[in-house]
């Protein structure tokens, strides 16, 4: 029996059960397997991909909706993968069109490195803004940021969601409800009972990344990410707005290492929702 070609592939639905082959096809392209991350992911999203006749995935990406269930309001997509013996045959722009249309009006953003944007911008995606990824030890120095913060409690996540509708925008809790098991840390700053702020702090193969990051201001981010790097000594990763130069200038000034730049796009909406004067950093680049 014949191969069929690439283009009559079908693209399905991926699962928990597909975590594996998932890993294998970012191992297979030079990423990390992130097998932690890809289990959030596939279970808070929907993941989509094309089976290769001869095992494993020819292609695979996660969609995360946010918003009313079955209604979303903004979907984020992450993890746009091509095994590297079919790379350059058009699979990927073949499964990001399928996503586009499947999201019909839904307003969509990613976070594209410099080697996927053109595929991006050719499809309709416009540059809205840029992160910078950090990385590396931090070491504490300077002045010791005057907010409070301690960990979050179970009480706590009301009032989480509560300032992550108004700065994120639309509803996330499928996935702030999963922070307690999928990170190693969630803490809060708050002054007088009000919350000021949240960040978690997630295991992510040699690094923990930090992420969400949501803060009333500069000054309580920084006591926020001081206040996980005390619990760790393993190197910490983040992805910082550009627009927080701030918080930029002072973490790199404490041994965390610019790597890379990443541009935020959307389609189908002229920019992301909320407030992105209090959202310091995403989740993960891969789902917003």
């Amino acid at each position: 029996m014949s191969t069929p070609p690439l283009s009559a592939l079908p693209i399905r639905r991926l699962t928990p059960r597909d975590l594996t082959a998932c890993a294998d096809l970012s191992e297979d392209r030079g990423w990390p397997r992130e097998e932690h991350k890809w289990g959030l992911l596939l279970a808070a999203g929907t993941g989509y991909g094309i089976d290769d006749p001869d095992g494993g995935l020819v292609s695979a990406c996660v969609v995360t909706d946010y918003g009313p269930p079955n209604r979303p309001t903004l979907s984020a997509i992450g993890m746009v993968l091509v095994a590297e013996r079919h790379a350059r045959r058009g699979i990927g722009r073949r499964l990001m069109q399928y996503v586009v249309e499947q999201a019909d009006t839904t307003p969509l953003t990613l976070h594209a490195t410099p080697y996927g944007r053109p595929l991006y911008e050719g499809l309709g995606f416009k540059v809205t803004g840029r992160a910078e990824m950090v990385r590396g030890h931090f070491t504490p120095g300077g002045p010791t940021p005057s907010v409070a913060t301690r960990a979050a409690t179970a009480e706590d996540l009301s009032a989480i969601l509560r300032l992550d509708a108004e700065v994120f925008g639309p509803d996330r809790t499928h996935v702030l409800t999963r922070l307690p098991a999928f990170g190693d840390q969630l803490r809060v700053a708050e002054d007088g009972g009000e919350l000021l702020g949240f960040a978690a702090a997630w295991p992510n193969m040699d690094t923990d990344v930090i992420g969400p990051l949501i803060a009333r201001d500069t000054e309580t981010a920084k006591a926020l990410v001081t206040s996980l790097a005390a619990a760790t000594d393993r190197p910490l990763r983040t992805d910082i707005d550009v627009r927080h130069e701030e918080l930029l200038a002072w973490i790199k000034e404490r041994g965390v290492e610019s790597q890379a730049f990443n541009a935020v796009m959307t389609y189908g909406a002229p920019d992301l929702p909320g407030d992105w004067t209090r959202r310091f950093a995403p989740l993960t680049v891969a789902a917003g």
